[in-house]
C-alpha cells in the first residue's frame, strides 16, 4: 500500500486511548477517524470503509464481539482489538469471530505499529487474490507450485499434514489462528476439539524448520490462543 495513505477507524470510548493514537498515528502515515460507540462506529465503518479498524471491546452501548460480528456481515476489513480484558477465552471468542489481531491494553506503540503492518499486509495478500509461486521469509522459502520447502538452501521432507499446517499458516501469515481455526483448516469441522493434534505436529514443524525449536523465530506460540507465522 506504500504511496496511499491508510485509512484507520478507531472504535474506542476512552479519551486517554484516543488522545495517544490521534498523536500517534497521523505521525506514521495513517488518516485516523474515530467513534466513541459501538453504533457509531458501524456508521463509520460503512461510511469511510477504512482500511483498517482499531476496536475496544468494552464499548458504553455495544459489545465489541457485537461490532465484529456486523462488520464481518459485509467486509474482510483487518481488525485488531484493543482491550484491557486479558482472559484468553475472550481473546480466542473476539478471533473466532473474525477479529485478526488482539492486543492488550496497556500497549507500546511500536508492538501495535507491527500488528497494524502485518494485518494490512495480509489484506492485501488476499486482496490482490494472488498465490505467490514462492513464499519467502528468512532462511525459509516455500515453493508452493512445486510443494517444496526449503531451510537455508536445503529441502526439508514435510509429511502431507506438517505441509498443509505450514501453507495454511502462510496463507495467513502475521494473523494469528486461534487453535480451533487451524483444526477446521487443517483436519477439518469433525476435529476442532482435537487439540493434540496441534500441539504434536506444530512441535515436528519446529524441529524441521526452526534454528531453534524452543524458542522459535517463524512458528510462535500466542498463549492459551493459538499460532501466528511471524513476518516482523
Amino acid at each position: 500500500m506504500s504511496g496511499q495513505e491508510v485509512t484507520v477507524l478507531l472504535i474506542e470510548d476512552e479519551p486517554e486511548i484516543r488522545r495517544f493514537l490521534r498523536a500517534t498515528l497521523p505521525a506514521h502515515g495513517f488518516r485516523l477517524y474515530e467513534a466513541v460507540t459501538g453504533k457509531d462506529g458501524l456508521t463509520e465503518a460503512q461510511s469511510r470503509n477504512p482500511d483498517l479498524i482499531l476496536l475496544d471491546l468494552g464499548l458504553p452501548d455495544l459489545e465489541g464481539s457485537e461490532v465484529i460480528r456486523q462488520v464481518r456481515e459485509w467486509t474482510a476489513t483487518p481488525i485488531i482489538v484493543l482491550s484491557a480484558r486479558d482472559q484468553e477465552q475472550v481473546k480466542v471468542a473476539a478471533l473466532d469471530l473474525g477479529a485478526d489481531d488482539y492486543v492488550t491494553k496497556p500497549f507500546g506503540v511500536d508492538e501495535l505499529l507491527a500488528r497494524m503492518r502485518a494485518a494490512l499486509r495480509h489484506a492485501f495478500r488476499s486482496a490482490t487474490a494472488v498465490d505467490e509461486p514462492v513464499f519467502s521469509l528468512g532462511d525459509l522459502k516455500v515453493d508452493l507450485g512445486r510443494r517444496q520447502v526449503f531451510v537455508s538452501a536445503k529441502e526439508i521432507h514435510l509429511t502431507p499434514i506438517e505441509y498443509k499446517l505450514l501453507t495454511t499458516l502462510i496463507r495467513y501469515a502475521g494473523k494469528v489462528m486461534t487453535h480451533r481455526q487451524l483444526l477446521k483448516e487443517v483436519w477439518g469441522p469433525l476435529h476442532v476439539e482435537e487439540g493434540h493434534y496441534l500441539r504434536v505436529y506444530m512441535r515436528q514443524l519446529r524441529n524441521k524448520l526452526e534454528k531453534n525449536p524452543a524458542h522459535p523465530r517463524y512458528l510462535v506460540t500466542e498463549l492459551g490462543v493459538g499460532y501466528r507465522l511471524k513476518t516482523e
